[in-house]
């Protein structure tokens, strides 16, 4: 496979075209499930399948081959392998075993649902079962949406396995590992643009992502954890990964996810990119009201935190007469309002936060500036000198969102009582229908981040007092002047062709007065 963008590029167009042309009648976004979790399906057999080949080669068996092996002498290495790769897949169950007999398989449907549910059950009382668990509950092969009868459903199974398993996935140089993780986060973002609003609410654009990514990981080789409380389908802990390198995040990938079938996106997420079950930690349900306590163990908090949370959702806030005694919000000494629970989400990440690390949160602009609640937040920020950065980004970069959104990037060890307002509303180039942020507009954003000075009409740099003294306001606009671009007008040459123009249209009236006269 070539290796340069324009030929990944053509593989992803064909990749999108296969996907479309299978689903037939079936909506794109109910059908992600099959062509994304047959990818999944597809990797971790192969995954599977080159650790055991590689173990046996090491071990002096050169030619082989676990496709090829016998299930009942594949047993005995069950336990080994959970332990390593945090499942088992019997040979008869690999995704080429199963493909290759799927054509002829009558049950095709009830042979994949055996090897799901096998996949599953294999880690059930070990460290990986919630890593496991459900995986494969959104990939329902008896689904009606596949067909009205059991053929129908298995002649279309047989076309998706076939059209997955004849994918050009070996990457460039040969990494597979990559080539997965590329098509798998490829089709998230078809998937989300073809979805409209409901799309933004699992994947943020990758060129975001990575402006998230590289503010938090400045001046990092190496970090510890990384946390995103409201994780959607992990692109934007993929992106710390990319930016960073997997390798150089110590203790693992950390995120909370509310929808179920975006939590389990979010987990095949991690395995397509190859984080082992062992260095990342997903948890399902509503971070708010029940963040992972497992994320907190160990008493080591975060020292990256990258996240998108939903915008203006609705919370329980002072319904509920604990929440004020918690110890993520009580600091504030109120609550975000219950119609408007953005800056909720930022007080728990405030709280999880390192203290030498740094937060880059996508954040709805009306948290900027508006009042009641939200303003003695932002003072309890302010006055504690947490905000280091507000950045505002263009219109139009989310799926399903075409407001202007912003950055607000948090810190405990700042070392002045300034913040940084970039306005990067014009940093953008536009792709179809929706705006982008390219390379020069990242590196542009990032260099007025980095210097942290004033620039004329992009950057300013404020003391904490005179915020205050704004009423705790951070909206970008009320600390960076916008350059004026309109035509620079001289007055007196504009009198002067004003006069010209009164003298000749009295000079033309007195001409026709002549000419009625004379008539």
């Amino acid at each position: 496979m070539a290796t340069s963008t324009q030929q990944k590029q053509e593989l992803f167009k064909s990749i999108w075209a296969i996907a479309n042309e299978l689903r037939g009648s079936v909506d794109g976004w109910d059908f992600k499930q099959y062509v994304l979790g047959m990818l999944f399906y597809r990797y971790i057999s192969e995954n599977i399948t080159n650790y055991i080949n590689s173990e046996q080669r090491k071990a002096g068996y050169p030619n082989f081959d676990y496709a090829a092996f016998d299930d009942a002498q594949a047993e005995g290495a069950r336990a080994t392998i959970v332990a390593e790769k945090g499942f088992f897949i019997l040979p008869s169950q690999l995704f080429c075993n199963v493909r290759k007999r799927a054509s002829h398989d009558d049950n095709l449907n009830m042979t994949l649902a055996a090897a799901f549910k096998s996949i599953e059950a294999s880690a059930i009382g070990t460290d990986s079962e919630d890593d496991m668990r459900g995986l494969f509950d959104d990939l329902d092969v008896n689904s009606s949406k596949l067909g009205s009868s059991v053929d129908k459903r298995n002649e279309r199974l047989v076309r998706i396995l076939d059209a997955v398993g004849d994918m050009d996935l070996e990457g460039p140089q040969g990494n597979k590992i990559d080539a997965f993780g590329d098509a798998y986060e490829f089709l998230m973002k078809m998937y989300a643009g073809n979805a409209g609003k409901s799309g933004g609410e699992f994947f943020t654009p990758q060129e975001v992502s990575e402006l998230l990514a590289r503010i938090a990981t400045h001046n990092k080789t190496k970090v510890r954890k990384v946390y995103d409380p409201a994780c959607g389908s992990g692109s934007l802990l993929m992106q710390v990964a990319k930016v960073i390198g997997k390798e150089n995040v110590q203790q693992g990938f950390f995120g909370q996810e509310i929808n179920q079938t975006t939590y389990n996106l979010c987990r095949i997420n991690m395995f397509l990119h190859d984080i082992n079950y062992n260095h990342f930690d997903i948890a399902l349900g509503d971070t708010l009201l029940e963040p992972s306590t497992k994320h907190m163990e160990d008493d080591q908090p975060f020292d990256v935190i990258v996240s998108n949370p939903p915008y203006s959702i609705k919370w329980k806030g002072d319904d509920s007469p604990v929440l004020i005694n918690d110890r993520r919000f009580a600091p504030a000494g109120v609550l975000a309002p219950k119609s408007k629970a953005d800056l909720a989400f930022t007080m728990h990440m405030l709280s999880w936060l390192a203290p030498d690390g740094a937060a880059a949160i996508v954040e709805f602009p009306g948290v900027l500036y508006r009042g009641g609640a939200e303003q003695k937040i932002r003072q309890y920020l302010i006055d504690n000198n947490y905000v280091d950065t507000v950045i505002q980004l263009p219109q139009n970069l989310f799926f399903g969102v075409s407001i202007a959104t912003c950055i607000i990037v948090i810190r405990k060890n700042k070392t002045d009582n300034q913040v940084l307002f970039i306005d990067a509303s014009n940093e953008f180039v536009h792709e179809g229908n929706k705006n982008k942020l390219s390379e020069e507009n990242i590196q542009h954003i990032l260099s007025l981040y980095v210097k942290r000075e004033n620039v004329q009409h992009l950057a300013s740099l404020i003391n904490n007092t005179a915020i205050a003294e704004n009423s705790y306001n951070i909206s970008v606009n009320s600390y960076v002047e916008q350059e004026d671009t309109r035509e620079e007008i001289d007055i007196d040459q504009l009198n002067a062709q004003i006069a010209e123009i009164v003298a000749r249209e009295n000079e033309l009236r007195q001409q026709i007065d002549e000419l009625i006269a004379n008539l």
